[in-house]
């Protein structure tokens, strides 16, 4: 397993190879340092990961540091001692898939949010757009994949160029990084567009893992709870947390808001008498006690919300986080504020109607029953094993 070493990508990745674990099979991950006391925790192998840069790539004389073709190659030795036979690559990972190939070792993709891949017709990834209702709306948007499709081949070209340097022959794919064997997409189905699924792609639904944390004290009462979730890696001014605390300090409800450890000046945030404000948090606590969740969008956070059955708020920050928001509108589950929005007023507003309109905690209840009687980490785990067996 080779996992990006931010939470969104490292935990779904550590879930699966903890599965897998438990049925027999040997895993090592190969990911950030931060992440290797958990890791062994679980009794599961570590291997630190090496940096380097992807797109664009630094020169091959070496003076922008390492390339995905350099950090392939320092993956030799791991794979003489452990001789795996199958590795497990996060998307945005492209070392350790490219170390398989040259390996001849199969490979599968965890992609740990929703489906990237452009089809014709459809919003490009991460614009945070609906879906279009008419027949002018959808050849307007295949008439821009012309562009998405001159940047894909820029990034297949850089791409190829470390293929090369590798003695792998080019590939004619436009995602190249994504496996042609076995792409496992971590999200739940009610927050995927209708499409035409290429042979391949399972949508296994999400991969939980979390540290392990102690509960913490809830605001007394009986009022509706609702839980501020930030990123871990952005918005370090507090934004989002700020803006709600203020905005739901006379609101009948009881809030707890945590930091995660990355919100700058964390002393001086005074929360009022209806909050509580902590650095971290255990979502398996405060998930299943929460009435709403209030977050940047974030796949994971999100997924862990619907997977109890809690509507969600989605401030996007930035990236994928405007995809996951408009996901979470279009299902039904919960609303998109955008960023610019992100004031006490606005948020408020939200909150009272997530609060008061049924449907929300509805759809959000349906997409949990889903989660339940769906195992993914568990169904993940046997399709990695048929993938090794395969001939």
């Amino acid at each position: 397993m080779a996992a990006f070493g931010d939470a969104g990508h490292a935990f779904p990745a550590i879930a699966l190879a903890r599965a897998l674990h438990r049925r027999g099979n040997q895993v090592v991950i190969e990911t950030w340092e931060r992440w290797r006391q958990p890791i062994e925790n679980l009794g599961l192998s570590f291997e630190a990961a090496e940096g380097y840069k992807v797109f664009p790539p630094p020169p091959s004389d070496g003076s922008g540091g390492p390339t995905a073709a350099d950090a392939a190659i320092a993956l030799s030795p791991l794979f003489e001692r452990f001789k795996p036979h199958l590795v497990v690559s996060d998307i945005l990972t492209v070392a350790p898939a490219l170390a398989a190939e040259v390996a001849g070792v199969r490979r599968a993709t965890l992609v740990p949010h929703i489906w990237p891949v452009h089809q014709p017709g459809l919003p490009f990834f991460a614009f945070g757009m609906m879906p279009p209702r008419t027949a002018i709306g959808r050849a307007a948007w295949r008439r821009g994949g012309r562009v998405l499709e001159n940047g894909l081949r820029r990034g297949r070209d850089e791409l190829n160029a470390e293929r090369i340097r590798l003695g792998l022959a080019p590939t004619t794919a436009l995602y190249g990084g994504i496996s042609d064997r076995l792409a496992l997409v971590a999200t739940l189905p009610q927050l995927e567009y209708p499409r035409n699924w290429p042979e391949g792609v399972e949508v296994v639904g999400p991969l939980h893992f979390e540290i392990p944390y102690p509960d913490i004290e809830l605001p007394p009462g009986d009022r509706p709870l609702v839980l501020v979730a930030p990123s871990t890696a952005q918005d370090p001014e507090g934004r989002l947390l700020r803006a709600t605390l203020e905005g739901l300090a006379d609101e009948p409800v009881r809030v707890v808001a945590t930091t995660n450890h990355n919100v700058r000046g964390e002393a001086a945030i005074v929360p009022p008498a209806n909050a509580v404000c902590v650095e971290w948090l255990s979502y398996s606590q405060l998930m299943p006690a929460a009435s709403l969740v209030i977050c940047h969008g974030g796949h994971g956070t999100v997924a862990r919300a619907l997977a109890a059955g809690v509507p969600t708020l989605v401030c996007p920050a930035v990236g994928d986080m405007a995809e996951t928001g408009i996901r979470i509108a279009w299902s039904g589950c919960g609303l998109n504020l955008p960023f610019r929005l992100t004031r006490p007023g606005p948020i408020r507003w939200a909150t009272r109607r997530l609060l008061s309109e049924r449907r929300f905690a509805g759809r959000a209840a349906a997409a949990a029953s889903w989660a339940a009687g769906n195992d993914s980490a568990s169904h993940s785990a046997g399709l990695v094993e048929r993938a090794a067996d395969a001939g």
